[in-house]
């Protein structure tokens, strides 16, 4: 697919059609996150509202991006304590609004940074965010990250959603003379080889870090309950911790989750009951979409971001757009893992009818040529969203399986056990499936994705 490349970027604004040239009158009581129920759109108040020509991003004087502050700058004293009470102001806010309604949150973004703040679309879910900002009857801006390699599904839904709520979404391009180096060197699929963040880098990270120099604020689509090993304490607005806005240097871009504390199957009802269009791969199985060769449906059993790069660790499930997500992990004395700054995550897969094995255990139940039982073992690491994400199907099928000749167990691979259960146990990613037959010493690596105990049992009754 041809790359389009720009030599500067803008960020187009929402042009209203009728649809769009409706405002809603709410209280802060419509729309909370732990509600079930939505009003249907006839039960709205709406009134007619005009919105004000916005201007084009490109209008604002343009920043010379060699001034950008280095690690090596020294600020005078009152700008460092300018920043200070920027954040200290976001931190407050973001209190304020903890338990408010992913609309009153949306009002409040674009009242507060006007021309200065745009909406980030995927071609996902998070077109509730645009459906959101339409309810305001504020003016707004959508802008979206064009990698070349989309699902053509997902463009065709660019078009949609540009036609039914009469705007312009601006896309924004990777650097083509980068994305000819990276193919011509590595290939177009190095990503399965080698991870996924070179790729990401070029064609996402770097074409959103050159439209964020053009903003204040950006509003994203993040939900804790997305990934739960990166996204679990996303706030409902922060400041950005990677990126820069306009005015450049640390603190200058702040960043808006309206719907973080909203539930997937929430945002869903939302979508339903305004007959929003959403992009026609969900109906395929698809739920957090990316990139084609990076996401494929997901199946009974797994969380929504397995469906992306799935020959990965769960813990790298981030492209970078919200790399600041992302924490180093804490390893404690007795060589377990805790994540986002927490001491050791809390054990899963707990069940009298599973047996928690040690390494000792594991290298005996190797080691045994003859076993009375066969077993059935599952490979993992309890803050790995996907391995939570299997937790329930694992317990039922332990439960099934009790008194039948072959027992359940559980290992924990990560921290200092990952090297060797990489080496010894076929650990690719989390989690890995094992089943150890009763005659035969080496054990068979469960080969599917499906996580579902009709499809565990059935994989157990082949083998035995």
């Amino acid at each position: 697919m041809a790359l389009a490349v720009t030599s500067s970027t803008s960020i187009a604004f929402s042009s209203f059609n009728s649809r769009t040239d409706q405002g809603l009158q709410f209280s802060s009581s419509n729309f909370q996150p732990s509600d079930r129920s939505f009003p249907s759109p006839a039960a709205l108040n709406l009134s007619r509202k005009r919105s004000p020509t916005v201007k084009a991003l490109n209008a604002e004087p343009k920043r010379n991006d060699s001034i950008v502050p280095s690690a090596a700058t020294v600020f005078a004293p009152d700008v460092v304590n300018k920043v200070a009470e920027e954040v200290e102001d976001i931190e407050k806010l973001a209190r304020d609004l903890e338990k408010a309604s992913p609309l009153e949150i949306m009002d409040k973004a674009l009242e507060k940074y006007g021309n200065d703040i745009a909406i980030a679309f995927s071609g996902a879910e998070d077109v509730a965010l645009i459906e959101y900002a339409h309810l305001t009857g504020r003016p707004f801006r959508v802008f979206s990250l064009d990698t070349g390699r989309l699902n053509p599904e997902t463009y065709k839904f660019f078009d949609t959603v540009e036609k039914y709520y009469g705007i312009r979404i601006e896309y924004m391009f990777p650097d083509a003379v980068e994305v000819q180096a990276l193919v011509r060197t590595k290939g177009l699929f190095s990503f399965y080889e080698d991870g996924h963040q070179e790729c990401c880098r070029v064609r996402k990270v770097r074409p959103l870090r050159r439209a964020l120099k053009g903003l204040r604020a950006w509003i994203t689509g993040q939900r804790k309950d997305q990934s739960p090993g990166t996204r679990s304490e996303v706030p409902v607005v922060q400041v950005d911790p990677v990126f820069e806005g306009l005015d450049g240097g640390s603190g200058s871009l702040v960043k808006w989750n309206p719907v973080a504390n909203v539930a997937g199957n929430d945002v869903w009802n939302f979508l339903r009951t305004m007959e929003v269009p959403v992009n026609s791969l969900h109906a395929q199985g698809y739920i957090s979409i990316g990139c084609e060769p990076c996401t494929r449906p997901v199946l009974p059993g797994q969380h929504e971001r397995e469906g992306r790069w799935w020959w990965e660790d769960a813990k790298a499930k981030e492209c970078g757009l919200h790399k600041g997500n992302l924490k180093e992990e804490n390893v404690n004395g007795n060589g377990t893992v805790g994540v986002n700054g927490s001491s050791a995550a809390s054990d899963i897969f707990e069940s009298q009818n599973i047996t928690n094995l040690s390494r000792p255990g594991i290298e005996n139940l190797l080691k045994m040529e003859a076993r009375k039982d066969g077993w059935m073992v599952v490979l993992y690491a309890p803050w790995c969203p996907f391995c939570q994400a299997m937790e329930a199907s694992y317990v039922e099928l332990a439960d099934k399986l009790a008194g039948s000749g072959v027992k359940v167990g559980k290992f924990r691979a990560d921290g200092d056990q990952k090297v060797f259960a990489q080496q010894e146990l076929q650990l690719g990613s989390f989690p890995t499936i094992l089943f150890f037959p009763k005659h035969s010493s080496r054990p068979i690596k469960y080969p599917s994705e499906k996580r579902d105990v009709e499809s565990l049992m059935a994989f157990i009754n082949a083998l035995r």
